[in-house]
């Protein structure tokens, strides 16, 4: 891997290996070399209050383990778990590639990469429970 490339907007705010990075007034690109470490998108975070779906779950755990506040190892069964219950129910071609794509990441410790793929199916999802609830 040559290393993940943060692309940031002005004033954006990223969590890398604990200590909160915020960018200055110009778009900016980051590279970050160092394998495995911990990053999250501040603006992609998910706050604990709204984990109330199942794409949400999962990419919550995920987030845990980029935000330093789980262990990837121990979350790596809880993730391959939810992912194998998410593609139970988002059975079209589209979602089973990202589910695909997110095992893949999870067993290559890439959970940046992971929690990208699964919040992919966030919309999907969101105009799954929509349609339910108009029955």
């Amino acid at each position: 891997m040559t290393g993940l490339v943060l692309k940031l907007a002005p004033k954006e705010r990223v969590l890398i290996n604990g200590a909160v990075i915020e960018n200055g007034e110009r778009r900016s690109r980051l590279a970050i070399m160092t394998p495995n470490a911990h990053i999250l998108r501040l603006r992609d975070a998910i706050h604990p209050e709204a984990v109330n779906t199942p794409v949400r779950r999962v990419c919550y755990i995920a987030q845990l383990v980029l935000s330093g506040d789980a262990d990837s190892h121990d979350a790596q069964m809880q993730l391959l778990r939810g992912i194998e219950q998410l593609s139970q129910v988002l059975t079209d071609h589209d979602s089973r590639v990202q589910l695909t794509l997110a095992t893949a990441f999870v067993l290559d410790n890439q959970h940046y990469q992971a929690l990208k793929a699964l919040r992919s199916l966030l919309p999907r999802e969101e105009r799954l429970m929509a349609a339910a609830g108009h029955r």
